[in-house]
């Protein structure tokens, strides 16, 4: 059974998928066709597209977009060929790349389209992202972003932002992943990358201008069990700059709840960074950061206090983990030693899991005080969210009480 399971993830499915795909909107000359065509890539010598879906026995394909173009209102889709994940390039595949590789890849663009120019690194990890950062060098976003959240990286998807040097790949290639993809990959960086031979190595040249993707918009397609498709226009980052986040301000009973701190240049930066993340993370969802590095994530939860203590509860697991590898060069799971364990779990509450003098950033309104309250109780001195609860006067209050500022953007971040 085991070999038969190893075996499974071995396989190639073949491709059903025709070569071209059409979807139009509309009738006679309101008619509007997207046209796409198949991506595949020659490997060994064989032309072969994506390995399998989400799962092995799932066929799958993948699409670009080579002609047409919707206009819904006021809002124009991307043009065709402008291409990202859509026309990746492999270097490196070991094993060529199923749907998740791609998913996760173009997920990790979605956050780094947001993050400006500056080194960026994020990790990816089933859709959702286990660390970002941006850093003074490309090394050192990429060795904040795998520190956030060690555990988790391991097989993950890399996404670079700039040309890969040799420092970051021998950072990188010291760990295990599924994936590396940047824009390049300067002189001996590529060798020492290649050394791990299972290692999909991407390249995507349009990476360059990565930026110029913050205000384009796509149609998004989810199918549905019975066939059925909702389609709706992608969402787009709207608060992206300091003079796009309001104090936080309510009025309950005919009195005016105002927060009365703002934040500090500092927290600013984190909570913008912070925002920027969340619009690649799967909702319910609330983050922690600090020094533009994530340092909790908490995803998919169905309430938002929930959500806060899982992204509490992984700082300190995650902080944890990292001390003791600095400090010893083994995982704390690996720890055997009952004293060794709680030598790193103290050292980890004390900086109450790295949250203490970091911000907290909520994907929607904290509908009460309850949520807010976990990131305040370890130390958050800022928090971001896009506001409209009708207990927000509470929340502002909460904050005021702590001395914490809280800002809001408007707009809701859902991703699902």
């Amino acid at each position: 059974m085991a070999d038969d399971l190893k075996k499974m993830y071995r396989t190639v499915m073949e491709d059903h998928f025709p070569e071209t795909m059409e979807i139009s909107f509309g009738d006679g000359a309101e008619r509007k066709t997207l046209r796409y065509e198949k991506v595949a890539w020659v490997l060994d010598g064989q032309r072969t597209g994506l390995r399998y879906g989400e799962n092995p026995g799932q066929e799958a394909a993948q699409y670009r977009l080579v002609n047409g173009n919707l206009t819904l209102g006021d809002v124009t889709t991307i043009a065709p060929g402008r291409w990202l994940c859509s026309d990746v390039e492999l270097l490196q595949s070991g094993k060529h790349p199923g749907k998740i590789n791609i998913t996760d890849a173009d997920n990790a663009l979605n956050i780094l389209r947001y993050l400006g120019d500056r080194p960026a690194c994020a990790i990816m990890k089933h859709n959702n992202p286990s660390g970002v950062a941006i850093g003074r060098t490309l090394v050192e976003a990429y060795e904040k972003a795998n520190l956030a959240d060690r555990v988790a990286a391991f097989g993950g998807a890399i996404a670079l932002n700039q040309p890969c040097d040799k420092a970051t790949a021998e950072a990188i290639a010291q760990a295990y992943a599924e994936v590396v993809v940047a824009p390049e990959y300067e002189e001996g960086s590529f060798a020492i990358l290649a050394s791990r031979k299972n290692l999909r190595i991407m390249r995507i040249r349009n990476m360059a201008r990565l930026t110029e993707f913050a205000a384009e918009r796509v149609i998004d397609f989810k199918s549905l069990i019975d066939g059925g498709i909702i389609a709706q226009l992608s969402f787009r980052l709207e608060a992206q700059g300091k003079a796009d986040l309001k104090p936080a301000e309510a009025t309950h009973k005919g009195t005016v709840h105002r927060i009365q701190r703002l934040p500090t240049d500092k927290e600013y930066e984190d909570l913008l960074f912070g925002w920027r993340v969340e619009a690649g993370v799967t909702s319910n969802s609330v983050l922690y950061v600090k020094d533009l590095c994530t340092v909790g994530i908490g995803t998919g939860e169905q309430d938002r206090v929930g959500v806060a203590e899982i992204a509490r509860d992984k700082a300190y697991r995650k902080l944890a983990d990292r001390l003791c590898w600095e400090k010893l060069g083994i995982p704390y799971n690996e720890l055997t030693d009952p004293k060794q364990r709680r030598e790193f779990d103290e050292a980890a509450a004390a900086q109450h899991g790295g949250i203490a003098g970091g911000v907290m950033i909520s994907d929607a309104f904290f509908p009460f005080r309850d949520g807010a309250m976990v990131g305040i109780r370890e130390g958050v001195t800022a928090i971001v969210q896009p506001g409209g609860s009708q207990n927000d006067h509470d929340v502002i209050d909460a904050c005021n009480e702590h001395g914490v500022a809280m800002v809001f953007t408007g707009q809701r971040s859902f991703k699902h």
